[in-house]
């Protein structure tokens, strides 16, 4: 593997560590009463920083594996359980990414995967018309299933 894709990926998301921290001022200076920046705040982006170069890593070591199963296994997974594995381990991790306020971390990541999918949307034409009903159902279901459940909790709540 090329160092030169490693340096592109840590490039990629120290941008979208960036575009956090950017997230988070704004709606600092919109609502000052939410999740203020604090030198914890930096470490936590620097902890997702880190886990998410180590998932890459691991994917890459991974490749080399002789099961298919495990060379398949997306990215996304060896971040995920490398998160998940340090976050047991020490609950140090688990304070500093609580510092990061969660909607500031979506809108870059909910960004990128908007841009992603329009890299792609050439095989989404090659699909079946029917792809579309499907979504439009799944869409419609999530929705009111989210509402619904939204709706039990405050009547629960009492609000």
């Amino acid at each position: 593997m090329p160092s030169n894709k490693y340096v592109k990926f840590s490039l990629i998301l120290l941008l979208s560590v960036a575009l956090i921290l950017f997230t988070q001022g704004i709606k600092l200076i919109k609502n000052p009463e939410s999740t203020p920046i604090t030198l914890m705040t930096i470490t936590g982006l620097i902890v997702l920083w880190a886990f998410s170069m180590i998932g890459i890593f691991v994917s890459d070591l991974a490749q080399k594996a002789p099961f298919q199963w495990i060379r398949d296994f997306p990215i996304l997974g060896w971040v995920s359980i490398t998160s998940l594995v340090a976050c047991i381990l020490s609950d140090f991790f688990v304070r500093a990414i609580a510092a990061v306020d969660f909607l500031s971390i979506t809108t870059p990541i909910l960004t990128f995967a908007g841009i992603s999918v329009v890299d792609r949307l050439a095989d989404l034409r090659k699909t079946s018309w029917k792809v579309a009903i499907v979504a439009v159902f799944v869409f419609a279901g999530t929705y009111l299933g989210s509402a619904l459940l939204a709706q039990f909790g405050l009547m629960v709540s009492g609000k």
